[in-house]
């Protein structure tokens, strides 16, 4: 289960146990970008604020789908088991060796559907941590490349997950977090680089159009499940291992409504 901060008195007792040896060490805490990475965003907004930051976000490495494995393990590792990743939907702490395709296994769940701009599993958008999370196969199954929006019924295998034929609510714990992948995505990729321009819109349904919906629904769940920091040492160790890029909306929340006000 994914834990969303600690009270005092919950870390005093985990200290103890650590000094112990009864529990391992907690992972490392998340930091802040580099001071001048966002440079030159001052003052701006709207179109220019997106703009700038696609400018910055795009000087990237790029991973191959194979690589992305290895990305995922060290990325949402679970803090309280080195050996297991935490699964994006259900929250689940599953060993980082079963990953594959089987029915029990974890995968890779492009968060922005893969489909919605046809972009597969390229290097590049197909590829990018950013919006790749582990995922129990069968959630992963069911979510397909559903756009986001609230309701449904509970998902199999992921309880507080909602589905309907259409669309796919995750559970509230990271409602913030998908809303902020998919925004990324928009911004990183705006079609200068061979692949589609990937933009969000208000409509679910999109199916292979380069769209992704709904976002009065994603600014709400952006709203109410701000970055926390199992989130922002995510963002750190794609920076610094692997990418060397960052997701803005993730340092700067309130960005996403000065672009989409």
């Amino acid at each position: 289960m994914r834990i969303r901060g600690a009270t005092t008195v919950a870390g005093a007792f985990a200290a103890v146990l650590l000094t112990a040896g009864l529990v391992a060490p907690a992972a490392p805490a998340a930091t802040a970008p580099p001071e001048d990475y966002y440079a030159g965003t001052e003052g701006l907004s709207g179109d220019e604020l997106k703009a700038k930051l696609h400018e910055i976000i795009s000087e990237a490495d790029v991973l191959s789908y194979s690589e992305v494995w290895d990305g995922l393990k060290a990325t949402d590792e679970d803090p309280a088991d080195p050996d297991n990743v935490i699964l994006l939907y259900s929250g689940e702490s599953r060993p980082k060796s079963a990953n594959g395709g089987n029915q029990g296994d974890w995968n890779r769940e492009h968060v922005w559907a893969k489909s919605h701009g046809d972009f597969g599993t390229d290097p590049g958008p197909g590829t990018d941590l950013h919006h790749l999370r582990p995922s129990d196969v069968q959630v992963n199954s069911t979510r397909d490349n559903k756009d986001f929006d609230n309701g449904g019924s509970e998902v199999d295998g992921a309880p507080g997950n909602y589905t309907d034929g259409d669309s796919f609510e995750p559970r509230d714990e990271v409602k913030g977090d998908v809303a902020r992948m998919v925004l990324y995505m928009t911004v990183r990729y705006e079609g200068d680089d061979g692949f589609a321009d990937l933009e969000p819109n208000d409509r679910v349904e999109n199916n292979s159009a380069p769209y992704m919906g709904r976002l009065s629904v994603l600014k709400e769940w952006h709203e109410a499940d701000p970055p926390d920091e199992w989130e922002q040492r995510r963002n750190d160790v794609i920076y610094e291992e692997f990418q060397h890029n960052r997701n803005p909306f993730i340092d700067h929340p309130e960005w996403v409504e000065s672009i989409w006000p």
